[in-house]
């Protein structure tokens, strides 16, 4: 993706709904593109668009911890991150990557309080994995933007090995190309091929537009007061 598109797509998706993009998809003939399973939820209600960076691990199928106790920590730990479950992904985040992580549906926290802090502090915009995700009450707490399709316990070790990045990945049903649109909030995850973004956004833009304004009618014929769903934010 060139260095003049990727902010470009960025503003284009910023406001959009997973509805007006999936809308927009829509328009273009792509009715079967892009959503990921249902099964693919939200920690927590929120919102979060970017740039897809791909990660991929595979279930590990290396050899049983030889060390327990202090020797764990101290031997085994450090060799397994080092050797079999890196994260080799996390120094190549630029601002406004949304980080897709094929986790091959093993059940494991490979994404934590710590990392996701961490990654934000990079640039990452959210994340979303066909695995897990723990320390989950910090991860809100934090408001980290992650959809997973399953909350879990346990650590990487003995579990998964670190396999490729940036490369095409299957996550909730859906190939993620490095460079793709993720977009993501309540409804689930919409993946946009790089090559239909600008024109999808175009789309899913004048169906939000559309939307705001005749919700605004129904608000004034309720009563209701004005809120951000309704109004155009004032860029000043």
């Amino acid at each position: 993706m060139s260095d003049a598109i990727r902010p470009q797509l960025l503003e284009a998706f910023a406001k959009l709904r997973v509805a007006d993009v999936r809308d927009g998809m829509d328009t273009l003939g792509l009715h079967h593109t892009g959503s990921m399973s249902p099964d693919i939820r939200p920690l927590w209600r929120t919102r979060a668009c970017g740039i897809a960076r791909t990660v991929r691990y595979l279930p590990y199928d290396g050899p049983a911890p030889d060390k327990t106790g202090e020797a764990y920590w101290k031997e085994y730990v450090p060799w397994y991150y080092k050797e079999v479950g890196s994260y080799p992904w996390v120094g190549e985040i630029e601002d406004g990557d949304f980080v897709v992580i094929d986790q091959s549906g093993v059940n494991a926290g490979l994404m934590g309080s710590q990392n996701t802090l961490d990654c934000t502090a990079r640039g990452a915009r959210g994340f979303v994995s066909n695995g897990g995700v723990r320390d989950t009450d910090e991860v809100i707490l934090q408001e980290i933007p992650f959809w997973s399709a399953m909350v879990s316990q346990t650590m990487v070790q003995n579990r998964i090995k670190f396999d490729s990045q940036q490369i095409p990945v299957n996550v909730g049903g859906i190939t993620v190309t490095p460079g793709d649109v993720i977009v993501a909030d309540g409804d689930g995850v919409v993946v946009v091929p790089q090559d239909v973004a600008v024109d999808v956004a175009r789309f899913a833009d004048e169906e939000r537009r559309r939307d705001m304004a005749t919700r605004r009618k129904l608000y004034e014929t309720l009563g209701r007061s004005e809120d951000s769903t309704v109004r155009e934010e004032d860029p000043s």
